[in-house]
C-alpha cells in the first residue's frame, strides 16, 4: 500500500516524460484467453482471502494464506516443482515469498515477473492487497497451459507493509544471488486494484519509473505505454498515466530493472484499517483489472498465435524443454509439468547411438547437464520417466 496521494504531480511527470505510443495489434487469440476470466471465481477468491484474517508478519493467518496460495496454484495445474519459497526473517518473525515459475519456449532464461504482496496490516486487506493477489491468481490460472516465448515468474511477496521487506530480500538474495544474475525482461506489479464501492470505477492507473537510477526510465515509459494499450485492447477500462513508488517493484527499480504497475484510480480511504473489506470495494472492477492484466501478460511474455494454436502438442509433452538450444556447454532440462522425482536423460547422435546418459534423482524443476564433451552437430535429447518418453532435437555448437 502506498502512503502518498497518487494524484499529485501526475501532469508534471506527463509533461516531463511525454506520453507517446506505438500502435499495438489486437490479437484475437489473446482476447479469447482474456475472455475466459471468471468474475465468480475472482469474487470467491476475494471472499476466501478476506476470511483468512489479518495477514501480518509471524501470524497464523499469514502462514495459512501462504498455504491457500500454494493450493490455488496447484489446483490450476502447476506442479510442486514449479513452486518455490523464499524465506526471510525480520523483527523476530519468519516470512515467506511464494514464487511460481513457468518456463518460456524461446527465452527460458529471461523472465517477465508479475508480482504483488499478500501480507496485510491491521485489517484483512481485501483491497490492499487481496485485489492484486486474486488478479495474479487469475492471470496464472489462464496462462497455465499457454506457451509463452519468455518465462514468467508469478511472485506473491510478504513483508511489503513493513517496508518492502520481501521484495528487497528477493532482489538481493535471489535476483542478484543467481550466477549469472537473473535476466529480467520487466516487472509488472499489481497493488491495490479493488476500487471504491458506490463509485464509477472505470479507470486503472498505469505506473512508470520516474526515479533514480534514470537509465531504466525510458524503457519503463515504453512498456507502460504498451500496458496502457493492452488495457484498451483487452478490457473495458480507461487508463491514467502516473508514476511508480512505494510498492514491491521499487527494489527491482533500484536494481536497474524495468518496471511498470497497476494501482486503482479511485483510491480507497480504508487501506490499513479494519474496514478494508469486500463490502467497501468493487469486485467487478477487480474482474476488469484482471482481464487487462492478463492481456498485458500475454503481450509481455509473447504468447504468439502460432504457439497458442500448438497448445495440444505443448500439453502432450508435459511442457518439457531443453535449453539453451543451440547449446555449447551446459544444457538445462526443464521437466515442466512432469510429476516425476526420478528420470533418465540421454542424448542420441544422428545414427541413434547413445552418446550421453544422465540419471537424475530427487529432480527439481530445472536440472543442468554438461554436454561440452560432445562434438558439434544435431542430436536427439530424450527424457524418460514413469513410462513417458519425450524427445526433442538438440543442436550442439
Amino acid at each position: 500500500m502506498k502512503i502518498l496521494t497518487k494524484s499529485l504531480v501526475v501532469s508534471l511527470f506527463a509533461a516531463m516524460y511525454g506520453h507517446t505510443t506505438q500502435a499495438q495489434t489486437f490479437v484475437q487469440a489473446y482476447a479469447n484467453i482474456v475472455n475466459q476470466s471468471s468474475q465468480s471465481g475472482i469474487l470467491t477468491n476475494l471472499t476466501e482471502f478476506e476470511n483468512l484474517g489479518v495477514k501480518y508478519r509471524g501470524t497464523a493467518a499469514q502462514a495459512n494464506t501462504l498455504e491457500w496460495l500454494k493450493n490455488k496454484y496447484l489446483s490450476y495445474g502447476y506442479t510442486a516443482s514449479q513452486l518455490t519459497e523464499d524465506t526471510f526473517t525480520y523483527s523476530g518473525a519468519t516470512c515467506k515469498n511464494l514464487i511460481v515459475t513457468k518456463i518460456g519456449t524461446l527465452y527460458p532464461n529471461t523472465y517477465v515477473i508479475v508480482c504483488g504482496h499478500y501480507d496485510t496490516i491491521t485489517g484483512t486487506g481485501t483491497n490492499d492487497n487481496g485485489s492484486g493477489t486474486v488478479s495474479i491468481l487469475e492471470i496464472a490460472r489462464l496462462l497455465e497451459n499457454i506457451p509463452t516465448e519468455y518465462s514468467i515468474k508469478f511472485i506473491n511477496f510478504s513483508g511489503e507493509e513493513d517496508g518492502l521487506r520481501g521484495s528487497q530480500h528477493y532482489v538481493s538474495t535471489v535476483v542478484n544471488g543467481t550466477t549469472p544474475k537473473m535476466n529480467i525482461k520487466m516487472v509488472f506489479n499489481i497493488d491495490e486494484v479493488g476500487g471504491v464501492a458506490g463509485k464509477v470505477n472505470n479507470t486503472i492507473t498505469c505506473e512508470r519509473d520516474t526515479s533514480s537510477p534514470t537509465a531504466n526510465n525510458a524503457a519503463s515509459n515504453t512498456i507502460t505505454n504498451e500496458l496502457i494499450q493492452c488495457v484498451q485492447l483487452y478490457s473495458p477500462l480507461q487508463t491514467k498515466l502516473s508514476y511508480a513508488y512505494a510498492s514491491d517493484y521499487m527494489p527491482f527499480q533500484s536494481n536497474g530493472e524495468v518496471i511498470t504497475g497497476f494501482f486503482e484510480t479511485n483510491e480507497t480511504t480504508f487501506a490499513h484499517t479494519v474496514n478494508d473489506l469486500l463490502v467497501n470495494m468493487d469486485p467487478v472492477y477487480v474482474f476488469n483489472v484482471a482481464k487487462a492484466a492478463t492481456g498485458a501478460t500475454l503481450h509481455f511474455a509473447k504468447a504468439t498465435t502460432s504457439a497458442i494454436l500448438s497448445r495440444e502438442d505443448f500439453d502432450n509433452t508435459f511442457n518439457v524443454s531443453f535449453f539453451p538450444n543451440p547449446v555449447k556447454d551446459l544444457l538445462t532440462i526443464n521437466k515442466g509439468k512432469l510429476e516425476a522425482s526420478h528420470y533418465t536423460f540421454s542424448i542420441l547422435d544422428i545414427n541413434g547411438k547413445q552418446v550421453l546418459n544422465h540419471k537424475v534423482n530427487d529432480a527439481k524443476l530445472l536440472e543442468t547437464v554438461n554436454v561440452g564433451t560432445l562434438s558439434k552437430g544435431i542430436y536427439m535429447g530424450v527424457l524418460e520417466a514413469e513410462g513417458h518418453r519425450i524427445s526433442k532435437k538438440i543442436i550442439i555448437e
